[in-house]
């Protein structure tokens, strides 16, 4: 038997509006695709032969990818043409399952476009799954708690490898060390994808990806700040993967996630185990939490020395904020844009990208704006960070959608420089 894992395509900023290429001058960051398929194809039986399609790289054919069973991924974003890559194999009779945030938190509308779902993480169904495929007997649902990961089997890594191209391949790829968390962040899926219960990848497993992208000469990455969280042996699990890291020839690492206020708890000992193990740059993710959405929402003073104080810490240790600084909070009143291009001017921010709010189907944000008729649009292409699928509280869609592209606009009229970076150097997501 063989399983064609695919990663359907998605756009992304600068695809939804073209006039940013013309002022931004960086190159766009082409991330990996889900961890989820890797992982997923590392708990399938050895005699079943398995292969991936990442629809961004090379568009995906169903004449050249044959296979007994497809096996898409799917997030809000890329939903839309994971529904017609699904459409499309299905009239010709072939079966598809589909996984991920998506199915996850929304099952009653992905069930309509695949021959099964699996709702949560894979690896707990996924053997019984192709079991019930194979004697014909393919469920609607497949559905587990999140359960420990002790045994959880290593990613198969090398199916993104061997389909990277030329002109063509991911910046980084991503390392998991935990997952799940017990916050309630109203616009994250990851409590509802991935469980409220912060669970620890084991190191053994950690580090055999770090081994496997290394030997690959690529860089890795790690995109949530559950790391550092003070609870579940989390922080001291990341001060035992940053200690290894450095004993693994080649290993390096773009980035780690982080927020604002863990910046402000971290002490410095941790800063320098992160650089010691090579890290240069935070993800600072912005609009999340209580600090960024006082200081640039409705201008807070005191939350705004505080996010002031964060990027200047962040300097101050030699690691690069890298920041995705959020418009459309319903805290937002007309200023924040003006606040924000003012905030990083003033605390001399080299690269940044810049999003809307974006209520995720199934997150909380999505059930209150639904609830309040504030939900203008359900084509989930548009769920990417780059459109106002909703109604803001304190502007209009149009004045939040025109303080989006003016932020862009106005902070990289004084970055011109940046168009003289290598490649690495001026990579933003946009």
């Amino acid at each position: 038997m063989r399983v064609q894992f695919v990663y359907p395509s998605f756009s992304r900023h600068a695809a939804d509006h073209p006039e940013l290429t013309a002022y931004v001058p960086c190159e766009e960051y082409l991330g990996p695709p889900s961890l989820g398929m890797a992982c997923v194809a590392g708990a399938t039986p050895g005699d079943v032969e398995v292969g991936l399609v990442d629809d961004r790289v090379e568009r995906f054919d169903p004449e050249r990818h044959v296979a007994d069973l497809y096996a898409l991924s799917v997030f809000t974003p890329n939903a839309t043409r994971a529904f017609e890559i699904s459409a499309d194999l299905r009239a010709r009779g072939r079966k598809v399952v589909m996984g991920g945030i998506f199915p996850t938190l929304v099952p009653e509308v992905a069930r309509e476009h695949a021959d099964a779902i699996v709702v949560g993480e894979g690896e707990p169904v996924w053997r019984r799954l192709l079991d019930d495929f194979e004697s014909g007997s393919l469920k609607p649902s497949y559905s587990a708690e999140p359960g420990s990961l002790e045994h959880l089997a290593p990613p198969r890594i090398e199916l993104y490898l061997d389909v990277e191209k030329p002109h063509l391949r991911p910046d980084d790829y991503p390392v998991q060390l935990s997952r799940g968390c017990p916050l309630t962040c109203d616009a994250c899926v990851l409590p509802g994808s991935m469980g409220k219960k912060l669970r620890l990848v084991p190191m053994p497993t950690v580090m055999h990806t770090v081994r496997a992208l290394a030997r690959a000469g690529k860089l890795l990455s790690l995109t949530e700040d559950t790391s550092f969280f003070g609870f579940s042996g989390a922080r001291a699990h990341f001060r035992a993967f940053l200690e290894e890291v450095p004993r693994v020839e080649g290993a390096r690492i773009s980035y780690v996630g982080i927020s604002m206020p863990v910046v402000h708890k971290l002490d410095k000992t941790l800063f320098a185990a992160a650089r010691d193990a090579g890290i240069r740059m935070f993800y600072l993710v912005c609009g999340f939490d209580e600090i960024t959405r006082r200081a640039f929402g409705s201008g807070d003073p005191e939350a705004m020395r505080r996010a002031e104080a964060c990027i200047a810490r962040c300097h101050d240790e030699g690691i690069e904020p890298y920041t995705s600084l959020m418009v459309g909070n319903d805290g937002d009143d007309p200023g924040v844009v003006d606040r924000i291009l003012e905030f990083c001017e003033r605390t001399r921010l080299e690269k940044s990208e810049f999003t809307i709010f974006t209520p995720y189907p199934g997150t909380p944000a999505w059930h209150r704006l639904l609830a309040e008729g504030r939900i203008l649009d359900r084509n989930w292409a548009h769920y990417n960070d780059a459109n106002v699928v909703f109604r803001p509280k304190q502007m209009t869609p149009d004045e939040l959608l025109d303080g989006y592209l003016r932020l862009w606009r106005d902070f990289y009229r004084s970055r011109r420089h940046l168009e003289g970076k290598v490649h690495e150097d001026r990579t933003i997501q946009f």
